[in-house]
C-alpha cells in the first residue's frame, strides 16, 4: 500500500502530518511531502484512518502499481 496525495484537492490543512507524522512531512506551505515507497504493514491502519480523515480527500491509500 502507499500514499499519494492528489495536489489540485489539497488546500494544507495539515491533519495528515497530525496523524500520521512517520509518513507525511509538511514543506514551509503547509502542504504534505509523502515519500515514495510502499508503507510498512504496521502502518497502514493508520494510514487508512488519515486519509479517510482528510476534509478534502486528497489524501488517497491506495494498493502499489505494478
Amino acid at each position: 500500500m502507499q500514499l499519494r496525495v492528489n495536489p489540485i484537492q489539497c488546500v494544507a490543512h495539515g491533519l495528515c502530518a497530525e496523524m500520521l507524522p512517520e509518513a507525511v512531512r509538511i514543506d514551509d506551505w503547509g502542504y504534505p511531502i509523502l515519500e515514495d515507497r510502499e508503507l510498512p504493514a504496521d502502518l497502514v491502519a493508520l494510514a487508512r484512518r488519515a486519509a479517510d480523515a482528510c476534509p478534502t480527500l486528497a489524501l488517497v491509500l491506495e494498493s502499489e502499481r505494478k
